[in-house]
């Protein structure tokens, strides 16, 4: 049998967790299952706070999984544990946890059984009671501000939940089991920390001193299946004129800015994009926590890393950035610029990395390219404004907005070429654009994505040298078309 024995009833563990802090800090006597507010007749769930008595098992459960729990730690032996994978692991608690429930003569319901074995094999084995949340395909964020208030986005909409923490140390134990994982860590001494789980999920920790309620953590979540620009003309995020042109500037190596707001879809937009790289390229991603999922064969993943305790040995993506140019890469792309990282993307975009791609935060196509500037700017660059933007207009050909409107879906609003510099300001044109027309019964934001007629676009001779101009061509006519009879 799995575990260890002692004389006369469950047994006694090694300190270790599989992978993880010692499970007795994570063992929490909580409820893991959400209980989410019912949708409105538009579709739209309601955010909607539950009285206590709903949120709460009664005392007899929490008693009975406290026992119970304790009862596994002295258990189980945490030392074979450690070389089983996850699926058995987990079978080897739940035999072990059925054990102690039959020695312990616990009386129970199935239902209640099964339910208690899930939630003790989450506190061991995974993040405790937020698994349930991270099991579900169609929650976006996960927003935990303390021990007792969990948030989730689905729809675009904020909703609360009933998952609870036994007190915040427990949560905090979550959060270091989550940052350990790809070698950062938060405490006291360092309380901010970016971190992703396995599957790319972006995590964010802030924790006391600095969080005065307790520790904040927010997960932006990634679906399993990783979607796709003829996902998103379903979802309507683009018409299938404008997904086409999209891929075409995916494919003919224009150097692309996908600008948006917290939350618009940015770097899903950058995952669909690279989906058109092709697989003989060679590309290289910097990010501040990996969370890009290309499919191409040659891809090099490089991640920035903070300072350690003595403040040395920090990366940064300038750093990375910087480090690419000296791998012949094909492409470099960035997953999101923040500072003066902008000044080498846009030398590797000048210096034969054509196709090179990133995220800026920016709520209009002119705002963004103001911001590049900024960044620049702000960098320490001693540099004329002029000729700042003359890099700019130079390297950037098309800018891809993102907005996340407010009724929660997530549209493509503009996709802007930049044509050059007209005396001291950078000259753009859209190609096509969302124009929101109003609401529908449901409350629901209706618009219409439309071509706004440029018959020969400036990257009209790059797409010739790929040889994609018929498909441009025949995109706009469509788009072009398709606008005059939604018109009419």
């Amino acid at each position: 049998m799995f575990g260890k024995r002692s004389q006369g009833g469950p047994p006694s563990p090694p300190p270790a967790a599989v992978q993880r802090p010692a499970p007795r800090d994570v063992a929490a006597p909580v409820p893991a299952v959400p209980v989410l507010a019912e949708p409105d007749l538009a579709g739209r769930p309601e955010i909607s706070i539950a009285p206590p008595a709903e949120m709460r098992k009664s005392d007899e459960y929490y008693q009975t999984k406290s026992m119970i729990f304790g009862a596994l730690i002295e258990a189980i032996d945490l030392a074979q544990l450690s070389r089983l994978d996850q699926d058995s692991a987990r079978d080897e608690i739940r035999d072990i946890v059925n054990e102690i429930i039959a020695l312990k003569n616990v009386v129970m319901s199935i239902a209640e059984q099964e339910e208690l074995l899930d939630d003790i094999c989450n506190d061991v084995l995974g993040y405790g009671p937020l698994e349930p949340l991270l099991a579900r395909d169609d929650i976006a964020d996960i927003m935990v501000n303390g021990a007792n208030k969990t948030y989730i986005e689905v729809a675009g909409k904020i909703q609360l939940t009933n998952v609870r923490f036994r007190d915040n140390q427990q949560l905090m134990n979550i959060c270091q089991r989550i940052v350990s994982q790809v070698g950062r860590r938060v405490d006291e001494s360092s309380p901010i920390c970016d971190a992703r789980l396995p599957d790319g999920s972006r995590v964010n920790v802030i924790g006391p001193p600095l969080a005065i309620d307790g520790p904040s953590l927010t997960i932006r979540k990634f679906k399993k299946d990783k979607l796709t620009l003829d996902q998103l003309v379903r979802f309507g995020a683009i018409s299938p004129e404008g997904a086409r042109i999209l891929e075409i500037i995916g494919k003919v190596r224009c150097n692309v800015v996908i600008s948006g707001g917290t939350g618009s879809g940015k770097t899903t937009l950058l995952n669909c994009l690279t989906n058109y790289i092709e697989r003989d390229e060679g590309v290289i991603t910097c990010e501040y926590a990996a969370e890009l999922q290309l499919q191409q064969p040659h891809v090099v993943r490089l991640e920035t890393r903070p300072p350690n305790l003595e403040g040395q040995g920090q990366v940064t993506m300038r750093d990375l950035v910087r480090n690419c140019l000296l791998m012949r890469p094909e492409r470099i792309i960035v997953g999101e610029v923040r500072g003066p990282e902008a000044f080498d993307l846009l030398q590797a975009m000048n210096t034969g990395h054509d196709g090179s791609m990133g995220t800026i935060h920016a709520n209009s196509p002119r705002e963004c390219l103001s911001r590049i500037e900024s960044l620049i700017t702000m960098g320490g660059f001693s540099l004329p404004s002029r000729t700042i933007k003359e890099m700019i207009a130079t390297s950037v050909d098309v800018v891809v907005q993102a907005a996340r409107l407010r009724d929660g879906s997530r549209r493509i609003t503009h996709i802007t070429e930049v044509m050059g510099m007209e005396g001291d300001v950078i000259t753009t044109q859209d190609i096509v654009v969302y124009d929101i027309s109003g609401e529908d019964a449901s409350g629901r934001l209706a618009g219409q994505h439309r071509s706004t007629g440029i018959g020969r676009p400036r990257f009209w001779e790059r797409a010739r040298y790929f040889g994609e101009e018929g498909r441009l061509a025949a995109a706009l006519d469509a788009m072009e078309a398709s606008s005059e009879t939604k018109a009419a």
